[in-house]
């Protein structure tokens, strides 16, 4: 097939390494992938504020970046959910863009979801020695179901053993613009996170939204945490560090 990488704006500007890594793995998976140079962002904080008018005009620059290509890989729960859900429900009754939408939505993945759906099964390059665990973030779990399929992954990886924290599945407090309008109650959510972490004595703890990972990493170095490694899944499966 003929892959784009949406690459996300959160890995492209904060932590490109992630961006790296899905380049490798999906290349790894024998298909040809391309980054489209006019991507910019999905639309989703615009839509999460409660901006439509340009959460459309982003999703149409998105559509018609994206949907000349076989399929569309998303390192990213959020990105992908908002491309698979939101964009059919913003052009519901739009004759010309209503099923543009659902065209792409339907050939949207987010990256751990296409890796797990592969045969032969994936065999990661990367290799980490030491114990993770595994943080779910709430759009890829609740939106899109992704579960099973990066953990999954993980276990191919060699030298790799996975714990489980205590409520795994609860929210890291980022929710976007929540963070910046609750700031205090998004602390107090993430500051249980931190614990459950630190409950599960992980060298790293590991997840597929960048968002979540960089509030989680910055609470936990203000809480005076600096070993515990906070890493996407797809830096852990390619070995591809941090840039």
């Amino acid at each position: 097939m003929r892959i784009a990488l949406f690459v996300t704006c959160l890995v492209d500007l904060m932590r490109p390494a992630v961006g790296f890594a899905a380049l490798r793995l999906l290349e790894a998976s024998g298909n040809e992938v391309v980054v489209p140079p006019g991507q910019t962002c999905c639309g989703q904080p615009a839509w999460s504020a409660g901006n439509r008018p340009l959460a459309e005009d982003l999703a149409r620059q998105t559509i018609a970046e994206l949907e000349a290509y076989d399929a569309v890989v998303v390192p990213s729960g959020s990105c992908a959910e908002q491309i698979r859900l939101t964009y059919p429900k913003l052009f519901a009754d739009d004759p010309v863009w209503g099923p543009r939408a659902q065209a792409l939505a339907a050939r949207t993945r987010e990256l751990s979801e296409f890796l797990a759906g592969q045969e032969p099964p994936l065999l990661p390059p990367g290799e980490f020695a030491g114990r993770v665990t595994y943080h779910d973030s709430c759009k890829g779990l609740r939106g899109l179901g992704i579960k099973a399929q990066p953990r999954a992954l993980l276990g191919r990886v060699r030298g790799l053993s996975l714990t489980e924290m205590a409520d795994c599945e609860e929210c890291c407090g980022f929710g976007g613009a929540f963070a910046e309008n609750y700031a205090d109650i998004s602390a107090r959510i993430v500051d249980r996170k931190c614990e459950s972490i630190a409950a599960a004595g992980a060298d790293a703890v590991v997840g597929g939204d960048l968002g979540c990972l960089l509030n989680i990493e910055g609470r936990l170095r203000r809480r005076g945490d600096e070993t515990t490694r906070v890493l996407h899944f797809a830096e852990v499966l390619a070995g591809e560090e941090p840039r």
